[in-house]
């Protein structure tokens, strides 16, 4: 069986980040895509004769304006995939940037978000005065929203 593996390279590297405690741990970016792939298919019993066909890695590019240090690194892993032969075709989605609306928000202990509601220093006052406790703060912000052209998993019979 021929087996085609698709790569989604935004899941993988927040899948990475979250798996090693975070961006400051050194090595962990360095992944063979294709050592990878080859090694799930070869753990699995059911697929003894399987090869891999073809390694296909989907990304967006990062926006060097938004982020000049992340299009640096991305443009080296990139290169690196190509040069080590970890990925046979790399496909290029694209970020929509838009503006959304949301309760503003701060990180408790566990990094889940806290919504932040009037208190000093900071209070809401209705028209008469009046101080309105426990008012929440609605904040707009930019967003960029991830389109990949292809993602999933292809099975090719042989």
């Amino acid at each position: 069986m021929r087996v085609g593996v698709y790569v989604d390279g935004f899941n993988l590297y927040y899948g990475g980040v979250g798996l090693v405690g975070g961006h400051g741990v050194a090595g962990w970016r360095w992944l063979d895509v294709r050592a990878l792939a080859t090694s799930v298919v070869a753990r699995d019993a059911g697929w003894s004769a399987a090869q891999i066909a073809r390694v296909v890695y989907c990304t967006a590019r990062i926006s060097g304006l938004d982020n000049p240090q992340g299009q640096k690194d991305q443009d080296t892993y990139l290169r690196a995939l190509r040069t080590a032969g970890a990925v046979d075709h790399i496909e290029y989605g694209y970020y929509v940037s838009r503006v959304v609306s949301a309760p503003l928000a701060t990180k408790d202990k566990a990094g889940r978000p806290q919504l932040v509601t009037s208190g000093w220093p900071v209070m809401v006052k209705d028209v008469n005065d009046n101080s309105v406790r426990d008012a929440r703060f609605m904040v707009s912000v930019a967003r960029q929203v991830r389109r990949n052209v292809h993602v999933g998993a292809l099975l090719l019979p042989t």
